[in-house]
């Protein structure tokens, strides 16, 4: 069966890569809301991030791409086909050319090891690879840091990767919308990435404006 199946009608195509920074929070969040906003999703999860999903979250993803699409599709929920995880290595998914990838792309949350490769174009796994692509057809990269303090490589780095046109997003939540939570925390920086790529989000009020 097709990657993409046309019965579902989803209402668009982002990947997803998640290393192992801290910060397994963010990520659970924003698929969810992607499912929730009948995206699908392409998801490359990295071993250190399945570690820090163990540690952070008590979440065990299998190592096995096809095990951990159908723990992530039972856990969110999804529709059929609505998550697939790739391996590091499966270089034949659409994620890795430039005529079949998603023109989106998140890296939430993102080790400075991952910015780093991704900003020298290295592409020695499949998540750099994906990154590559969105920036050599010109796509939307969103990478969220999560690291303090910020090396000046770290930030000539971002720098870089800014220039090119990719968007840089610490995880560095506000505190306006008064949190009374991790969970807000969290929502906080999830309704901005969703902001950035354009999926309605009701999670958080915007400035000027109260929740409903």
């Amino acid at each position: 069966m097709s990657i993409i199946d046309s019965e579902n009608n989803f209402a668009g195509q982002i990947t997803i890569g998640i290393t192992g920074a801290s910060g397994t929070p963010y990520a659970v969040e924003l698929i969810k809301q992607l499912v929730n906003n009948n995206i699908q999703v392409f998801v490359i999860i990295s071993s250190a991030a399945r570690v820090v999903f163990k540690t952070e979250a008590d979440i065990d993803v299998p190592g096995h791409p096809q095990k951990a699409t159908e723990f992530f599709t039972d856990f969110f929920n999804a529709k059929p086909q609505q998550i697939t995880v790739f391996g590091k290595d499966e270089w034949f998914s659409p994620v890795a050319s430039g005529s079949a990838a998603p023109k989106q792309m998140v890296v939430i949350p993102c080790s400075t090891g991952t910015l780093s490769s991704i900003a020298v174009g290295a592409s020695d796994n499949l998540l750099e690879r994906a990154a590559d692509v969105v920036i050599k057809e010109r796509g939307q990269l969103i990478i969220v840091p999560r690291e303090t303090p910020f090396s000046s490589i770290h930030l000539e780095n971002m720098l870089k990767l800014s220039n090119l046109g990719v968007t840089i997003m610490p995880a560095a939540p506000g505190f306006y919308h008064q949190p009374k939570s991790i969970e807000d925390l969290v929502q906080f920086m999830v309704a901005r990435v969703l902001d950035h790529l354009q999926i309605n989000q009701q999670i958080v009020p915007r400035w000027g404006y109260t929740k409903s």
